[in-house]
């Protein structure tokens, strides 16, 4: 083996190991002080250089959509059970709920997913995971407006950008009995008048 092939080799090695031990420590980052820690505190944590963590992640939402995606699987989980429900309104909602509950993973998650939702920014790195949700509510959506349940009107986007809301506002400390009359409330804007409860 040349020495090129063996240089080759163990930074490779290295690279991983750096992007693993960043992601691990992003996400505790994130848990414990939200989306707007300190990103040099945690290249020092996962023993990295700045320089090293923005090689491999060169903005906080690039950061933030890879920690995203390694928690993805409870929310894909959670759209594979809503996915053998019967009732189209039933499912949609139970959709916007897990939607929240990823939303609210980190204190201060919803914004920069609103603002990457919005803008539609091709460079934003979470676009990507905003369009795929966006286009997976629409399905929902879609298939309850084909059931009679949900208005005409309404889109995919409209109700990410609801989910994202409420996960914003139950990040803010709100008790669950004011979450659940917001969730009414958006559920009737969104329901056909003779659907609503």
């Amino acid at each position: 083996m040349s020495a090129g092939e063996q240089r080759g080799r163990k930074p490779r090695a290295d690279v991983q190991r750096n992007r693993a031990a960043l992601l691990e420590t992003a996400q505790r980052h994130f848990l414990q002080h939200g989306v707007g820690t300190s990103l040099e505190a945690v290249a020092k944590e996962a023993g990295v250089g700045p320089g090293t963590l923005y090689r491999h992640f060169p903005t906080r939402e690039a950061l933030l959509a890879a920690v995203l995606q390694t928690r993805s699987e409870e929310l894909v989980a959670r759209q594979a059970d809503i996915e053998q429900l019967d009732d189209p309104a039933e499912a949609l909602e139970q959709w916007l709920r897990a939607m929240e509950e990823y939303f609210s993973a980190f204190s201060g998650l919803p914004d920069p997913l609103m603002a990457a939702a919005r803008a539609q920014e091709p460079d934003n790195p979470l676009t990507i995971p905003c369009d795929i949700l966006i286009s997976a509510t629409d399905q929902y959506v879609r298939a309850a407006q084909l059931a009679g349940c949900v208005r005409a009107s309404v889109r995919g986007n409209d109700l990410f950008l609801a989910a994202c809301s409420v996960a914003w506002i139950k990040g803010a400390g709100t008790d669950e009995e004011s979450l659940a009359r917001l969730r009414t409330l958006i559920a009737s804007g969104y329901r056909e008048r003779d659907t609503q409860a």
